[in-house]
């Protein structure tokens, strides 16, 4: 479970946030007008009255971005740089891992062909070891 949540799940979530967030209607960081309260009483004009400030999306936008970009000591789910194990046991146990990584990847790059927009950040190819920033 821990180790599903600081890397998958960790991914799944933080992965694609710039992606669909940077186009600030998507997930504006405020609002300056409060929700409407009736289906169909909103214009165009309501959505720009209700949408933050420049200043406002561009420090949400940076913060956005920071947050979801690759981290300088980014390490691959099932990778490990450091050689911890030198008994045979557990190096069969991480190659057995590494295996299963590889050919889930396969799998979803298999199913993403057909997909107008595929969902990657579950891919072991991009899923991060731990939760770094």
């Amino acid at each position: 479970m821990v180790i599903f949540t600081c890397s998958a799940q960790h991914s799944a979530v933080n992965s694609g946030q710039y992606e669909f967030g940077a186009w600030m209607p998507n997930s504006p960081t405020s609002l300056q007008l409060p929700p409407p309260t009736k289906k169909g009483t909103v214009n165009e004009q309501t959505m720009l009255d209700s949408f933050p400030s420049v200043d406002t999306t561009v420090h949400g936008m940076a913060l956005m971005w920071l947050l979801s970009k690759q981290s300088s000591d980014h390490v691959l789910l099932g990778q490990y740089p450091e050689e911890h194990f030198s008994e045979e046991e557990p190096l069969k146990m991480i190659r057995v891992f590494q295996e299963e990584l590889q050919k889930l990847s396969a799998e979803i790059k298999a199913r993403n062909k057909n997909v107008g927009l595929p969902f990657t950040s579950l891919n072991p190819d991009v899923v991060e070891n731990s939760v770094t920033l």
